[in-house]
């Protein structure tokens, strides 16, 4: 497969007329790194009502296909050309999804997400400059199964003894269409009131993908510990900055890993007037312990009363993320996550996993805007690794929330069975 796909890649170039370097094929060949992924998802999910279905039916079920392909050339000693293909949504690098309670099948698209060239001339450093992920704690840059952050611009990382220092300066970002992020519970939201930042819907976004975006970080390895520290400006939006650290000991027979991040994003006048106030704060505490067979995970978040919101995907560092239960952008909640798994054969996994967000009542001006309320998910999950590069995951469970919308005046829960299958090859 990965000969084919660099044959191709060469065959492809050939056609189109690139002929700039008359090296033999075999020699072109031999400088091009060729690696990605294939993925198949389908979930599954069934409402008592149609507003967590996105209001079309309580019974959803969708195919879901994404390929992911990176090529790298190397041009010189000193440089490398690097693209990346994606198969899937044109629109923001996500998964092709076909709904097959609904509709029929169909296509999906092929564009190219990356393209920029990496230049290694100096020592202990890189830089990248062109179309390339936006590699930052509060965004994705590449994600096998997921929606995808890019720009274009130039990011440089280099490393001091321990600490590895980087910057970077995009001009032009997909954020307007890529982010999966909302904001709800905050009081100048109002009653019952959630924004997307963008609607896929209408094509609506609060977020303007002309705008700059800065960042710089630091990410050291002391011992044991690795710690990390980042701030980034989004022009006429948003400044934010966040703190993490993770520590991982071996004790021979016990492996225990323990962490912390810390998240403050405050939004610009404008923003905060039509989204939320201006305080907007995620802290989240990981631990992690393995004995033998057996291992467990219980992380714990809370965010501000003002607003929660400090990720522009919800899969980033910056967020905390369960399956159909996450805390970024709900403000003045509590979030606990608690995982329990077992090792029953080399390549098969089993755990039972349980999240429950808590909100606290929120009030404007003497008016309640959220009652307090309780969101559960509970699942078992089976992960199967066939081979290191095939594999997947099925899991089926149950999901409920707490005044989820309101009929005839009156808050009404929500309860639905959850379920999905995924199959990944990677290459």
């Amino acid at each position: 497969m990965k000969k084919f796909a660099k044959m191709s890649l060469v065959a492809a170039l050939a056609v189109a007329g690139t002929a700039a370097s008359a090296q033999p094929l075999a020699e072109a060949i031999k400088n091009v790194d060729v690696s990605g992924t294939v993925v198949y998802r389908y979930d599954d999910r069934a409402f008592e009502d149609d507003a967590r279905d996105n209001g079309k039916d309580r019974d959803l079920g969708k195919n879901k296909y994404k390929i992911g392909l990176t090529a790298k050339s190397k041009v010189n000693d000193d440089v490398t050309a690097v693209t990346r293909f994606i198969v899937g949504s044109q629109t923001n690098g996500d998964f092709v999804s076909l709904d097959n309670t609904n509709g029929a099948d169909g296509q999906a698209d092929i564009s190219l997400n990356n393209v920029y060239f990496s230049y290694t001339g100096i020592a202990n450093t890189t830089v990248n400059v062109g179309k390339q992920g936006l590699t930052t704690p509060w965004t994705v840059a590449i994600d096998a199964d997921g929606n995808e952050q890019t720009g274009t611009g130039i990011l440089a990382l280099t490393n001091v003894g321990p600490v590895t220092l980087a910057g970077a300066y995009f001009n032009q970002t997909n954020l307007n269409k890529s982010t999966d992020a909302s904001i709800s519970g905050s009081e100048a939201l109002g009653a019952a009131k959630t924004v997307k930042l963008y609607d896929s819907k209408t094509d609506a976004s609060v977020l303007d993908g002309a705008n700059n975006v800065i960042t710089v970080g630091a990410m050291a390895n002391i011992g044991p510990v690795a710690l990390d520290a980042w701030y980034l400006d989004l022009q006429d939006t948003f400044d934010t900055y966040t703190l993490g650290a993770m520590a991982k000991f071996d004790l021979d027979a016990v492996k225990l890993s323990v962490g912390a991040r810390h998240t403050q994003l405050d939004f610009d006048n404008e923003f905060s007037k039509a989204l939320s106030k201006e305080d907007n704060s995620l802290t989240k505490i990981m631990l992690g312990l393995k004995v033998g067979i057996f291992s467990a995970d219980v992380n714990y978040g809370w965010t501000d009363s003002e607003g929660g919101l400090v990720a522009l995907d919800n899969d980033a560092k910056t967020g905390m993320q369960g399956y159909t239960v996450q805390l970024n952008g709900v403000a003045d909640a509590e979030y606990l996550q608690v995982k329990a798994g077992v090792q029953v054969l080399p390549s098969l996994k089993i755990s039972a996993n349980y999240h429950q967000l808590d909100k606290d009542k929120i009030s404007n001006n003497g008016v309640t805007a959220r009652e307090d309320s309780t969101d559960t998910e509970y699942y078992l999950q089976a992960d199967y690794q066939m081979s290191k590069n095939f594999g997947g995951y099925i899991r089926f469970g149950q999901a409920e929330f707490e005044n989820d919308y309101v009929e005839g005046g009156k808050s009404k829960d929500n309860d639905g069975t959850i379920g999905r299958l995924q199959v990944q090859y990677s290459f």
